[in-house]
């Protein structure tokens, strides 16, 4: 989960059948335990697990974890910490039981559930649909830009293939956007007598979970969800010096689809001297203000969220038909669905609902509207899933988590809503033979710190998730090492480089990992660590962290 460190002022909440292509890496290779056969589940079955964890007296890894932890920075924090063979032998635990914040590792709950669900092949579709085309190229009444749930509306390349320690770049954010106008181009429109409307109304307006906290929300890593999602709903502000000390800076924008005024005064200063950027807005304005100072060899960029997606999204599209030779008379609108849902999310979330046992057919909701509903003037079919799922898991992208869990619960629940999802994640998880007493969720990504999971459901999940045909490519979805994603930058010592493929996770003063070790003997263990109120402002929690990984491989 990415996080923001910079000054921002906020004045209140914002307004709210395709063929997968493989997965490469640089990691070695698998070990035979780790590509077993597809274990059956049936609602109430249990994964192989065996008896009590051993505590800290019972090993020399026991002892020497209880050693690092006794270490001034780690030992004023709560720490849970399972290790598990992989025919579920129980290794080393402590507080495995207790609930702690999962944080970005509950991205591992959600992905596993919809590869399960909706399954690595599955794709989702996006439309520009017209009221009506005449044969002189004019669609008299408007134009609607509808998806149901396509999370790389952007210019994202797939297949995608991570690039160690680099998020990666497109060199047109709106590419998917200007290929939708493009074909409506193609098919002779020459003039739209109406409105370009965003239309989100195949999921309902809920564009924030329970409990994100208030100053997540305005940078990228909060964006707001919603069925249509352009560029990850994220804008990205960069701010560029004068010439010499004194000049005034100039922002810009990208991409720059009309979304937000920006009003700068940032002045330049002297080579080498602090940069002192402060961005703020108020409740649901799209006026934004860049205030401070730059120097005048700085550099600096920040990534706001869009607070409004859909509108965004119908901005971005009129903007790229206007390009493309086609004008557009009306103005970019949004239309939004609220929920008819009469119960709370607790209520929602624990209600059982069926799902398909293992051999039964998924079910599928790609149609973006039903027959009569317009001209299809133009559409996309997404990545597949097993694409989004590695790129939300090597680089903890909040959203597209967000995404998949509405999607869930479009397909088996009762509509795209978070406790929908919820529902059926808890579901399939209690099917998976996981206890329910165990963890706790109200989003997909992680971000509320409403989340909570014991370190041994995490493992039981890791354990289960490695008997399922879609194990290695899921696997090999997870950060690696000292190679790429979010753990490009830990465990880079030759002895453990290459040898942990995990999750990480990092919400104010909560932190996890877990994964999968490989031990210095090519013996494969899960490992699942969580830290929760550990010391403000310091990453030493993480150093004593990545000790324990170093003692598990040298252990085995």
């Amino acid at each position: 989960m990415r996080m923001k460190s910079v000054h921002l002022v906020v004045m209140g909440l914002l307004f709210a059948g395709m063929k997968v292509p493989s997965v490469t890496s640089n990691a070695p290779a698998q070990s035979a335990n780790m590509t077993s056969s597809t274990l059956s589940v049936s609602s109430g079955s249990t994964p192989a697990y065996a008896g009590s964890y051993p505590t800290e007296a019972s090993s020399d890894l026991g002892r020497q974890i209880m050693t690092l932890l006794a270490e001034p920075t780690a030992a004023r924090a709560h720490w849970g910490i399972a290790v598990t063979a992989m025919d579920g032998t129980p290794i080393y635990g402590l507080n495995e039981g207790k609930l702690f914040r999962p944080a970005s590792n509950a991205k591992l709950f959600t992905t596993a559930a919809a590869m399960t669900l909706l399954g690595p092949e599955s794709v989702t579709r996006t439309e520009v649909i017209a009221d009506s085309l005449g044969s002189d190229g004019v669609v008299r009444g408007d134009v609607w830009l509808r998806s149901t749930g396509d999370a790389n509306l952007s210019g994202l390349a797939f297949p995608y293939t991570p690039v160690a320690g680099e998020t990666p770049a497109s060199s047109d954010p709106l590419k998917a956007i200007d290929d939708l106008a493009a074909q409506v181009a193609a098919r002779g429109v020459k003039r739209i007598a109406g409105k370009v409307i965003g239309d989100d109304t195949q999921w309902i307006w809920e564009p924030y979970p329970t409990a994100w906290a208030i100053d997540d929300m305005p940078w990228g890593y909060g964006a707001p969800v919603s069925s249509l999602t352009v560029n990850d709903s994220e804008i990205t502000l960069t701010v560029h010096p004068g010439l010499r000390a004194g000049d005034a800076a100039t922002v810009t924008q990208s991409p720059d689809a009309g979304f937000y005024t920006l009003n700068v005064h940032v002045n330049t200063t002297a080579a080498k001297s602090a940069n002192r950027i402060n961005v703020e807005w108020p409740v649901g304005s799209k006026l934004v203000s860049v205030t401070g100072e730059i120097a005048v060899d700085g550099k600096d960029t920040e990534t706001l969220a869009v607070s409004d997606p859909p509108l965004f999204a119908a901005e971005a599209l009129k903007a790229r038909l206007i390009a493309h030779g086609v004008a557009v008379e009306g103005e970019a609108s949004a239309s939004e669905r609220p929920s008819t849902a009469v119960d709370g999310f607790t209520k929602q979330s624990r209600t059982p609902v069926d799902l398909p046992k293992p051999g039964e057919p998924l079910k599928v909701a790609t149609e973006v509207c039903n027959d009569g509903c317009g001209e299809v003037l133009a559409s996309r079919v997404s990545p597949a899933l097993l694409q989004d799922v590695t790129y939300t898991l090597k680089e903890s992208q909040n959203l597209h988590a967000e995404m998949l869990l509405r999607r869930l619960g479009r397909n088996y629940g009762t509509e795209a809503s978070s406790a929908q999802g919820a529902r059926v994640v808890r579901q399939f998880l209690l099917n998976a033979g996981l206890s329910g007493d165990d963890f706790l969720f109200y989003d997909g990504s992680g971000l509320s710190d409403h989340d909570l999971v014991a370190p041994r459901v995490t493992a039981q999940l890791l354990l289960w998730a490695s008997k399922q045909p879609w194990f290695v490519q899921w696997k090999a979805a997870l950060p690696l090492g000292g190679v790429d994603g979010t753990l490009a930058g830990r465990f880079k010592e030759p002895e453990l480089k290459g040898r942990v493929w995990a999750k990480t996770g990092t919400l104010g003063e909560s932190r996890g990992l877990a994964g999968y070790v490989q031990t210095a003997s090519g013996r494969w263990v899960i490992v699942a660590i969580y830290v929760d109120n550990h010391a403000t402002f310091g990453s030493m929690d993480r150093a004593v962290m990545d000790k324990i990984v170093a003692a598990v491989v040298k252990a085995e």
